[in-house]
């Protein structure tokens, strides 16, 4: 070989001999960046997935498709177990579906993922809440209330638990101790307006529920607590403008027979006799009305002011029969009798009360106005006389005593 290309075949073969140990290991390097890369974005594609199936899990969970949330929650989580929102999200899930034990698991775990997590301990309270162990529905309560202390559910949440607790002083206390911060807060004043009905301070739950009121006019449970209250007052009128709202709700009527029966009696103390009629008809023409011992009495009262003596006889007649022991069905089987001149039945029917009913006071003092107007005066008396033994304070009673003494002298 010529010389010169000798000596450049060997300076070649050199600069090739040096580049390839470093090509190697730039092929090396590249390899090992490559399946880096690849590590990280299948990491992104698991992080993305359990976020999705989060989010649907979520979604299916506010549908109230409780099946369907829980099968994406554990998908997320077998994804990537590391989220505290997830377990929290499982948690309730396993609330609603009544899993008390499998709840607090999650909802442990995820505050042992994330201590700040206010929704892991405002969860455990509910479910320690729903296990009546208020000692730790207390301590989770309250640890969410320091977490987020400018949310007032959970200073709510709190002395809700210490009133079913019987600490109504304390529970008052620990709300009071929060200052004026909640001072324009719906929740807190109608939770207050609670404590004051406990305490029997009637005036100022009225007070407090009014300026929940005012806070939140559309929130039907204060409506109902400001109802109540007006009711416990005597202010039936204010009571029943404010039952007639909530009425008016075709659904909340359907389910809520209690309201039905508040308004009734409250057309009744404000005198307005046939619409209460109206509600007692309404309240015992369904299959559940059909034994609503109440509503019976309730529509027998009410014919019996209006003079509608078909229904005060049907009512009468369904109130003996649902309620023998019941002293309303006597009295107005006796009423009906009387009314038609049939005074032998009326106080058949009085006699036949007196045997069976614990409290015979209202059945003793109608036999004694029967008895008179038969003109057997000392079997009045004497009835009469046992009425007033029973309840000193019964007028009528004791005005019919009065009218029999001045007849004999």
């Amino acid at each position: 070989m010529h010389t010169r290309y000798h000596s450049r075949f060997v300076r070649l073969s050199i600069l090739v001999a040096g580049l390839v140990p470093l090509m190697l290991a730039g092929c090396g390097g590249s390899g090992a960046y490559t399946r880096q890369t690849s590590l990280d974005h299948a990491s992104k594609m698991d992080v993305m997935k359990s976020a999705s199936e989060f989010d649907m899990a979520r979604q299916s969970y506010f549908a109230g498709d409780l099946r369907k949330a829980l099968k994406r929650i554990d998908l997320s989580i077998s994804i990537n177990d590391q989220v505290a929102k997830s377990h929290v999200l499982r948690g309730r899930i396993q609330l609603e579906r009544s899993e008390l034990d499998s709840a607090l698991n999650s909802l442990h775990t995820a505050r042992e993922l994330a201590p700040e997590n206010v929704d892991a301990h405002y969860f455990l309270g509910v479910v320690y809440e729903r296990l009546s162990e208020h000692d730790e529905a207390l301590e989770y309560y309250k640890s969410a209330a320091e977490l987020d202390p400018e949310d007032a559910q959970y200073v709510v949440a709190v002395a809700e638990v210490l009133i079913d607790d019987g600490r109504t002083d304390e529970a008052e206390a620990y709300i009071l101790s929060r200052g004026t911060k909640f001072e324009h807060n719906a929740g807190v004043r109608q939770i207050l307006g609670h404590i004051a009905m406990i305490q029997n301070d009637h005036s100022r739950a009225l007070m407090m529920f009014n300026e929940a009121r005012m806070l939140a006019p559309e929130d039907t449970d204060i409506l109902e607590d400001l109802a109540q209250t007006q009711i416990a007052l005597g202010r039936y009128g204010e009571a029943a403008v404010i039952l007639a709202k909530l009425l008016q709700d075709e659904r909340v009527a359907a389910v809520r027979r209690d309201l039905r029966h508040m308004y009734a009696r409250c057309l009744v103390e404000t005198n307005r006799f046939i619409d209460a009629r109206t509600v007692y008809l309404s309240l015992t023409e369904d299959d559940e009305g059909a034994s609503d011992v109440d509503a019976w009495v309730g529509l027998g009262n009410v014919a019996c002011i209006v003079n509608d003596p078909y229904r005060h006889k049907s009512a009468a007649r369904r109130v003996l029969s649902l309620a023998p022991d019941r002293e309303e069905g006597y009295l107005l089987m006796a009423i009906y009798h009387r009314r038609r001149g049939e005074l032998a039945d009326a106080l058949r029917y009085l006699d036949m009360g007196s045997q069976v009913v614990a409290d015979t006071n209202a059945i003793f003092t109608l036999a004694g106005v029967v008895l008179s107007e038969m003109g057997r005066t000392d079997e009045a008396r004497q009835v009469l006389g046992a009425a007033l033994g029973k309840d000193p304070t019964n007028r009528t009673a004791s005005g019919m005593l009065d009218s029999l003494d001045e007849v004999n002298n």
